[in-house]
């Protein structure tokens, strides 16, 4: 499967299957901090509004996999900070699509202008996204106990990471 997943920049029928992959991730209420699930229609709107959303494509078959949003992390003196998610269908997770995702982001922000990649929130327990950042050259910056609130209402530390571009 490695060898047929694409990635490239979303386009307007890539829409409705973004959205389902981006509601199930918080749906899932483990890994995003937001607690409502798009429409088509504010989904449409929400990925519009980023500086690039790129999407995993399987060749064979035309499926959208995964996909990420980047935007700037903060604004002015700080608008060279860009921060991103990645999401991927549960099926497919386990199938190095999220290392594909991760690499195509930090490549097109380096090619928008940006110098750090930043990640506020990464949950503790996500070991394996925490694994593939640090294995990419990540750096932890340390960690924000009980900063993230699971669907099941305990709270969970947070670890921020970032890369220099």
């Amino acid at each position: 499967m490695d060898n047929r997943i694409m990635i490239r920049k979303y386009r307007p029928e890539d829409i409705s299957s973004m959205v389902k992959i981006w509601n199930e991730v918080v749906e899932e209420g483990i890994a995003f901090p937001q607690e409502d699930c798009l429409t088509v229609e504010t989904g449409e709107a929400f990925f519009a509004e980023q500086s690039y959303c790129g999407v995993a494509e399987d060749m064979e078959t035309g499926a959208v996999l995964g996909l990420y949003i980047l935007h700037p992390n903060n604004i002015g003196r700080c608008g060279h900070i860009c921060n991103a998610s990645y999401a991927v269908f549960s099926a497919y997770r386990g199938k190095h699509i999220g290392e594909k995702l991760v690499k195509d982001c930090i490549e097109e922000a380096g090619k928008l202008g940006f110098k750090i990649l930043q990640f506020n929130a990464v949950v503790a327990s996500n070991v394996h996204a925490r694994h593939l950042y640090e294995r990419i050259g990540f750096r932890q910056l340390g960690m924000i106990p009980g900063g993230f609130r699971l669907k099941n209402g305990r709270y969970e530390d947070i670890c921020p990471y970032y890369i220099e571009l």
